[in-house]
């Protein structure tokens, strides 16, 4: 089912990451990248259904070779932290072919980044069938009519004149200085470093410390860029992309839609899934249960569940009447609702339970864990030069030689204690003993990701238990007008059936993880809740006291006939 997915990243140096590399793999191909001399070879990745770049207008025409256009990104930037290209990885929906993606991808690209000046690189990956994406790869500097790059900020330098100061760039400072503008530079006034303009500065015959005006400390930023970079453009970019998505879907004859909205701005109190990725899923393929995709099951499981009741509650809210059988049936259909909810909310209080006591347990041996690896990583980059100091040193100095093979032998023996110590942590842990610390990390984070998943489900069904607390008092509010007598024995003649029914409908729901212990608290919690014990024992008691007076005339009767007799 079509569903909406636009990620937006940055293609950043100080993050490690080239534009090139990135190019290269998302279109399964090897390039050279002229900025390091790195040779990026992905010619052996799966999965590629189309590629295509498009330009715009004033962009060379050998940019259309994706070498060329990305080594030039990178040789125009010169700082070691500096963004290179901005990344978006877009849903496909499976509803549409290949030819409508390109369709839809086209019109995006053309008339959200290729008309604004950028240079866009786009690919589409499907590996399995299963998840059509596309890769935007965009250019972060503006274009300007000669096909030059233009500047993502520009300096600017702080002028006085007549004690206002005001920033001028170095194209504007050629007109400012005519207007008896200034630039600042810093002179040595006594002890101190002072900023001041050269003519002042001549006057008190003092001494320039160096030859940089003064500036702001990020200078002029292009306003292109600074739109381009903005949370709000970002937004309007999401948006787009599912009006576009949405109306090739409809040309498509496809009835589903997108939203790029969240949920809580729509209004819904369905839970969003979370991303899986190519990792999760391919270990899915292969049989192991990822914690990503098993989170998103468990979520599409409640939100289905929820969506059912809702309809269920609504339905009996409609039907509710003042007469007996019909407020019978209603109120234990609702009763079995607040058994199925109460069911869920100790459900999640079970498992945060579970979660929290394993993330006590694995927290500290993780850290204990890291401790270890960093002190096998220290003892064994000191062996080793030890070693080599060992190597270098002359036989002669014996001496020498047996302070260096004791040192030796002694972190030989320390590294075998931390590896036994290692081995017997993951052991324990239930980790294979060439477990890596990031693996461990990620389980971490994954079953922190659980507890807040289950926290937000637990939120979700105690208020849907209010909710339905708050309705099933309003049938009772009817029920005041009717014999309870009459109304208690229909219901408990179909309160086995009902509380059946919830069980076997929970049960359907969850499978294999259906918990009979948890639905037993269930239904108690929920009798607590309505008063139930309180309730029929003053029907039993109501019932004991009418027996006798109705009895009572046919016992006289009796009697009578017996001494007439």
């Amino acid at each position: 089912m079509a569903d909406f997915h636009l990620e937006a990243k940055v293609v950043s140096r100080g993050a490690g990451r080239s534009a090139v590399a990135a190019a290269a793999y998302m279109s399964c191909s090897k390039i050279l990248n002229d900025y390091d001399g790195v040779q990026h070879d992905f010619t052996r990745k799966q999965g590629l259904v189309w590629q295509q770049i498009f330009l715009p207008e004033y962009a060379p025409a050998e940019w259309k070779d994706r070498s060329v256009l990305w080594n030039a990104v990178e040789e125009n930037e010169k700082t070691k932290d500096s963004r290179l290209a901005r990344e978006f990885v877009a849903a496909l929906p499976i509803e549409l072919k290949k030819d409508e993606w390109i369709a839809l991808l086209t019109e995006f690209i053309q008339r959200n980044f290729v008309s604004e000046g950028m240079c866009a690189d786009v690919c589409i990956h499907d590996t399995d069938g299963h998840n059509p994406h596309a890769h935007i790869m965009l250019t972060v500097r503006p274009l300007d009519e000669k096909g030059k790059w233009q500047y993502k900020t520009e300096k600017e330098y702080l002028c006085v004149r007549d004690s206002e100061e005001r920033g001028f760039t170095a194209a504007e400072f050629k007109a400012a200085r005519a207007d008896g503008w200034e630039k600042q530079y810093q002179y040595k006034v006594g002890k101190k470093k002072v900023y001041m303009t050269p003519s002042e500065a001549e006057t008190h015959g003092y001494e320039r410390v160096n030859k940089y005006p003064k500036s702001t400390k990020y200078g002029r930023q292009n306003p292109i860029a600074v739109r381009w970079n903005s949370e709000e453009q970002l937004v309007l970019w999401r948006e787009t992309w599912a009006n576009v998505v949405n109306r090739h879907l409809e040309l498509g004859g496809a009835e589903v839609r997108i939203d790029h909205r969240s949920h809580a701005d729509r209004g819904l109190d369905e839970q969003p899934t979370i991303h899986e990725g190519v990792v999760a899923r391919a270990l899915e393929k292969k049989g192991v249960v990822s914690d990503r995709c098993e989170i998103n099951r468990q979520i599409r499981r409640d939100n289905a569940f929820l969506r059912e009741l809702k309809a269920q509650m609504k339905k009996l809210a409609q039907t509710a009447r003042n007469t007996v059988p019909a407020l019978a049936e209603a109120m234990e259909a609702l009763r079995g609702k607040l058994i199925i909810f109460r069911y869920q909310v100790l459900r999640s209080q079970s498992g945060k339970r579970r979660i929290t006591n394993n993330l006590a347990i694995l927290r500290p041996d993780y850290e204990r864990y890291v401790g270890i690896v960093g002190k096998i990583k220290d003892k064994n980059t000191e062996r080793k030069t030890l070693l080599a100091e060992k190597k270098a040193t002359p036989v002669l100095q014996m001496r020498k030689h047996k302070e260096l093979s004791a040192r030796i032998a002694e972190l030989t023996e320390e590294l075998e204690e931390l590896r036994s110590e290692k081995s017997r942590l993951l052991q324990s842990l239930d980790y294979a003993e060439d477990t890596s610390a990031e693996v461990i990390r990620k389980d971490i984070s994954a079953m922190e990701s659980m507890l807040e998943n289950l926290s937000r489900q637990e939120q979700k069904y105690a208020a849907e238990l209010d909710s339905a607390l708050k309705e099933y008092a309003g049938l009772e509010e009817q029920g005041a007008e009717v014999d309870p007598d009459e109304l208690m024995t229909q219901r408990l003649a179909i309160r086995t059936e009902t509380e059946k029914d919830a069980a076997s409908h929970v049960k359907s729901a969850y499978g294999d993880q259906y918990q009979p212990l948890v639905m037993s608290d269930a239904k108690r919690d929920v009798a607590k809740m309505l008063g139930e014990e309180t309730e029929r024992k003053s029907v039993r008691e109501q019932l004991k006291e009418k027996r006798p007076e109705q009895k009572a005339p046919q016992s006289q009767k009796r009697r009578r006939d017996e001494w007439e007799r």
